[in-house]
C-alpha cells in the first residue's frame, strides 16, 4: 500500500490578511483534516511536525522510503505586488513524470472547488527544495495567496473541502478507492485450509501485500465491493470479504 510523506509548512511567520493566523497554523490544520481521510483510504503517512524546517523535513523525508512528498503551503505576492495575486499552483520536477502526474491529479481536483479555476495550473520547477531535493516524486502546493483577503478567506474557510480534493486525487493518482470516513471495527479471518491473500488493491490481479493464517486477529477499516480494507500491526491491504469475520 502506498505510503507518502506529508510536510505542512513550519513557516509560523508567514502572517494571513486580515489576521486570520498564519500559513504554518492552516497548512498544519489541513494535514489535520487529511489524516482520518487517509487512514480511512488506506495510505499510510508520516508527518513532519512544525518545529522542523523545510531542509529538515527533506531530510526526514529521505531516510525513509515513500511513493510521493507533498507539501503543503500557501504563497504571497512579490515586493510591490502584496495582495494583488491569487490562484493555486502545484509545482513539480522537471524530468519527474510521477510528480508531474501527481501535480495535475492535484490540480484537476482543486479546479472544482477554488472560485477561479483558471488561476489553478501545474509548474514544473528546479529552486524549490522539497521537490528538487527529495528521493520520493515530490509536489508542493501553493494553495492560494495569504496577503490577498478574498484567497486569505478561501483557505480558512475551505480547509475540509481541501482535505477531501487532495486526499481524493491521491486515490486516484494511486488507484485506490476513495473513502471519506471509516469505523474500524475488530475482524477475524476464517480459512478452512491454507491462508488469506492480502493484496495491495481490491483486485487478485494487484501485488500481493500479506498472508494470515486462519483466527489472525486485525482491524476493518472499510469495505468495497465483497473487499475489506484492512490493517494488521503496521500494514494495511485488501482482503475477500467472505473470508473475514468482523465484530
Amino acid at each position: 500500500m502506498p505510503t507518502i510523506y506529508l510536510s505542512p509548512s513550519t513557516q509560523e511567520f508567514n502572517e494571513y490578511a486580515d489576521g486570520l493566523g498564519t500559513e504554518e497554523e492552516w497548512m498544519n490544520r489541513l494535514a489535520d483534516a487529511m489524516e482520518p481521510q487517509l487512514t480511512a483510504s488506506g495510505i499510510r503517512f508520516t508527518r513532519n511536525t512544525p518545529d522542523m524546517t523545510a531542509a529538515s523535513s527533506i531530510q526526514a523525508s529521505n531516510a525513509g522510503s515513500y511513493d510521493l512528498h507533498l507539501a503543503l503551503h500557501t504563497n504571497a505576492s512579490g515586493s510591490g505586488q502584496a495582495g494583488r495575486n491569487r490562484g493555486i499552483l502545484a509545482f513539480y520536477y522537471p524530468g519527474s513524470p510521477r510528480g508531474q502526474r501527481a501535480a495535475e491529479f492535484f490540480v484537476d481536483g482543486l479546479k472544482a472547488i477554488y472560485p477561479l479555476p483558471a488561476l489553478v495550473r501545474t509548474e514544473p520547477t528546479t529552486t524549490i527544495g522539497e521537490v528538487r531535493r527529495t528521493r520520493a516524486p515530490a509536489v508542493l502546493l501553493e494553495l492560494g495567496f495569504h496577503d490577498n483577503p478574498e484567497d486569505a478567506q478561501w483557505i480558512v474557510t475551505h480547509i475540509d473541502a481541501m482535505a477531501e480534493s487532495l486526499v481524493l486525487s491521491l486515490t486516484e493518482y494511486f488507484g485506490l478507492p476513495f473513502f471519506p470516513a471509516s469505523t474500524p471495527q475488530p475482524g477475524e479471518v476464517r480459512v478452512d485450509l491454507g491462508v488469506l491473500d492480502v493484496y495491495a488493491r481490491p483486485s487478485y490481479d494487484s501485488a500481493l501485500v500479506a498472508q494470515l493464517y486462519d483466527g489472525a486477529r486485525v482491524t476493518v477499516v472499510n469495505e468495497y465491493y465483497g473487499w475489506y480494507l484492512i490493517r494488521f500491526g503496521d500494514q494495511v491491504g485488501y482482503a475477500d470479504a467472505r473470508f473475514l469475520a468482523v465484530g
